[in-house]
């Protein structure tokens, strides 16, 4: 039996993050999903939204059914 298996390569939020720090943030996802490690992916509310910053991920989880990315803020743009 096969496991389902998603590749991404941004961060859509939908705005479900939970800020950890001042600059970390913890996000769940259902399914299982596989995201590249220290290396810089644009951060956006929903797919088709403008890019809000850009985040490096530092840890995912997988676990039931759902994967669990922290991921670190390191630029944010912004209108002002």
């Amino acid at each position: 039996m096969g496991m389902p298996l998603e590749l991404n390569t941004m961060i859509v939020t939908k705005g479900r993050e939970d800020r950890k720090e001042e600059n970390i943030f913890s996000l769940e996802k259902e399914g299982y999903r596989l995201y590249p490690l220290d290396i810089p992916l644009d951060v956006r509310k929903t797919l088709q939204s403008e890019t809000s910053g850009t985040g490096v991920i530092q840890k995912v989880e997988w676990s039931s059914g759902r994967t669990v990315i922290t991921y670190k803020l390191v630029s944010l743009n912004s209108t002002n």
